[in-house]
């Protein structure tokens, strides 16, 4: 284990987009694999008839696309992203490192910019990949976005407070993809419970709201 993390800092200070770019597309590939066997998990607890639905068959044209993803991309976008967002508050606004304002503005910043753009871009992305319309898109973004932004809200922030606050610039990329795997996991899980009654509670209070403001 030790000799594995040497190689990684080394290939990450040799070739620093290159190690993220590939890093984020197998991690997001082993989180669509676990992605899918929590479904068939949660199938099965359904106490199916179906004899095949017991073996687990996973999809790997939809592992290589989500893949894909994550060395498109969340590795490349990912790195210039942080390395960016750590310049720009230490040289343009002058924040002092691991001051609360620096990781309290670090932390809105992501979840205001990166955390929204990421959830459109899977979403749609994954709905273009598996060969849907144009309409069927913004339909699976209108019903897959908000739930996903509301829960994520609640997880990343506190996430990316001990990631600002604690590790270090270099590492920190590797520190969200860590937990990338659990996020790759759950946005895949998310896409695939189509329109899950629990989904249509975000999609009625978002209709609601809208209504109001009409009114």
């Amino acid at each position: 284990m030790l000799r594995l993390w040497r190689w990684y800092q080394n290939c990450l200070a040799v070739h620093p987009l290159k190690t993220q770019v590939i890093s984020s597309g197998v991690i997001w590939g082993f989180g669509e694999i676990a992605a899918q066997s929590v479904t068939h998990l949660t199938v099965v607890n359904k106490k199916t008839t179906n004899e095949d639905n017991k073996e687990l068959h996973i999809n790997w044209r939809r592992v290589a696309t989500t893949s894909l993803f994550g060395m498109a991309f969340v590795g490349p976008v990912g790195h210039f992203w942080y390395e960016g967002l750590d310049r720009f508050l230490k040289t343009k606004l002058q924040y002092q490192p691991k001051s609360m304002r620096f990781v309290a503005t670090k932390v809105a910043l992501d979840g205001i910019i990166f955390g929204p753009l990421d959830l459109f871009v899977f979403f749609t992305y994954m709905g273009f990949a598996s060969g849907k319309t144009i309409k069927q898109v913004k339909e699976d973004v209108k019903r897959d976005f908000l739930p996903a932004l509301i829960l994520e809200g609640g997880i990343w922030p506190i996430v990316q407070v001990a990631n600002f606050r604690f590790v270090p610039v270099r590492y920190q990329l590797l520190y969200v993809n860590s937990f990338c795997l659990l996020d790759s996991c759950f946005l895949s899980w998310l896409e695939q419970q189509q329109d899950a009654a629990w989904k249509q509670m975000f999609k009625n209070l978002s209709l609601k709201e809208h209504k109001n403001k009409e009114s």
